[in-house]
């Protein structure tokens, strides 16, 4: 989708802090960070919403959260955890219709959120 903003950070057509980038996926972070660990994990096929999934994404989805665990890890979070988020539509805040995971670490988090 050429007029994607997450898409067209996928394909390098804009530039982002990309921290991790597989065949898959592109992790990069937040450019309003809410904790001092704030990236984002896409995929880079576009998928609008968790509504729009098919089965087959399922996999695909398990690996975001799997990558956002080990950049947890890498960054040295994990032990004292981190939070994952997905957002679906806009009552939940979702503000662009591609899904990406929140990585969210390194103060403590406030429950319940927002």
């Amino acid at each position: 989708m050429s007029s994607c903003l997450f898409c067209r950070i996928a394909s390098a057509d804009i530039p982002a802090k990309v921290i991790y980038q597989d065949a898959d996926l592109v992790a990069f972070e937040d450019i309003n960070p809410q904790a001092p660990l704030h990236c984002l994990v896409i995929p880079r096929r576009h998928i609008g919403t968790l509504n729009d999934m098919t089965p087959e994404d399922a996999t695909l989805v398990g690996t975001m959260h799997y990558r956002a665990a080990q950049i947890a890890r890498e960054r040295g979070y994990a032990d004292g955890g981190f939070r994952t988020v997905i957002n679906c539509n806009a009552d939940a805040g979702q503000t662009v219709f591609h899904i990406h995971l929140h990585l969210l670490a390194g103060r403590r988090l406030g429950w319940p959120p927002g």
